[in-house]
């Protein structure tokens, strides 16, 4: 019997993903739900037999029906949040000690289903991906202020997963100021504008996978494809490259990236503006080479019934980028969509390889920076892989 006055009971052997680890409901496994809950309401979730399995956010405009916040009852309130919030902190602060930069809180990794906090120095952003988490948006800021004293926190709510839960679009500075900031990553400084970059305002998840370049860099010619603000073309350029052609269809950020190159004193960098695919079609037919190649591509399907398509254009980029491989060069390429798994993205860049009619020596294979963390039972967590290979 529920001991709040909304709850959901799932159907006969729903259970079972919830007991192994994983946090959500999906509308189809449940039976009913008591109390006329509205979306971004608390609710207990009942197993079949009315045993109690937890509390979470319900929506019932989402395929996500519930968000599973704890296996007990919880008042999401300030308190609530600060010790979830600071426990991800402390984490952090250990993984990188005196870092100004970092991933706060991971969604689901960090128990906070559809919360995401990136630091930037003074500047917070903040992302809600679920009515629960935004119907909370103040108290979550509060525990912000009171765990970072920042001089601004950022609303980046533009994200095509708010549709999914109906929620509008927003951007916009909920606290303080927000004034483009500096930091530094891994040894290279970057500038970024936390309310005009993507996403949060810069990609952090790549930030181990970078220093991959560290070992292969030095002295080569090196193609960094999607680089976005610099990417993995300023690791390589301090790393001793001794040219890196960057390529990505928006002039904007090559803008950016080419004031992070200056900002470090990097010389050995080129910007193109242009179409990923097109210009690696177009330098195959041009017989070019690169000692290293970097694919670091956006994510290419954000639903299982466009993965066929995004899978072809993983295809089609690894093949010609491997074409483009001198021979005894690397080969650095990743995917970000969590609907493309780590063992068909490996298989993915094999194919590739026998199509070019290359060989590969697999080095490494990796996902995100440790400040995005995995749950084991939880797929949708493991979004990110990065391939490491020498080609032959």
């Amino acid at each position: 019997m529920s001991t709040l006055p909304k709850h959901v009971t799932l159907k006969k052997n729903e259970d079972r993903r919830l007991l192994g680890g994983h946090q959500w409901v999906f509308s189809n496994e449940i039976l009913t739900a008591g109390g006329a809950p509205q979306p971004g309401d608390l609710v207990e979730l009942l197993r079949s037999d009315g045993r109690p399995l937890g509390c979470g956010f319900y929506n019932a405009h989402s395929l996500i029906a519930v968000r599973l916040l704890s296996s007990s009852i919880v008042e999401p309130d300030r308190a609530f949040f600060r010790e979830r919030i600071d426990l991800a902190r402390r984490m952090r602060e250990r993984l990188f000690p005196g870092a100004t930069a970092y991933r706060v809180v991971h969604g689901e990794s960090d128990f906070l289903p559809g919360l995401v906090v990136d630091r930037f120095n003074d500047v917070i952003a903040v992302q809600t991906y679920s009515a629960g988490m935004d119907r909370r948006l103040p108290e979550i800021c509060d525990v912000l202020e009171e765990l970072f004293a920042p001089k601004g926190i950022v609303e980046r709510n533009e994200s095509p997963l708010r549709d999914l839960e109906h929620l509008p679009s927003r951007k916009g500075i909920l606290r303080g100021a927000a004034e483009p900031q500096e930091f530094d990553l891994n040894g290279v400084r970057f500038r970024a504008d936390i309310l005009s970059g993507q996403k949060s305002g810069f990609f952090l998840d790549q930030r181990q996978n970078r220093t991959l370049l560290s070992a292969v860099a030095g002295g080569a010619s090196v193609l960094d494809c999607f680089c976005n603000e610099g990417g993995f073309g300023l690791y390589a350029a301090r790393y001793g490259a001794r040219s890196v052609e960057s390529v990505d269809i928006s002039a904007d950020a090559l803008e950016r990236a080419s004031a992070n190159a200056a900002l470090n004193g990097l010389t050995t960098l080129a910007f193109t503006a242009a179409d990923v695919f097109a210009y690696l079609a177009d330098a195959v037919k041009e017989g070019r080479k690169w000692d290293v190649v970097v694919l670091d591509p956006p994510s290419f399907t954000k639903s299982r019934k466009t993965l066929p398509a995004a899978l072809k254009g993983y295809r089609e980029i690894n093949t010609n980028a491997l074409r483009l491989v001198e021979k005894g060069g690397f080969l650095l390429t990743a995917s970000c969509s969590h609907h493309v798994d780590r063992d068909t993205f490996v298989e993915l860049v094999g194919e590739s390889a026998v199509k070019a009619g290359r060989k590969l020596r697999l080095l490494s294979v990796t996902g995100a920076s440790p400040d995005h963390p995995e749950l084991p039972a939880m797929p949708e967590t493991r979004y990110l892989k990065c391939v490491f290979c020498q080609v032959e």
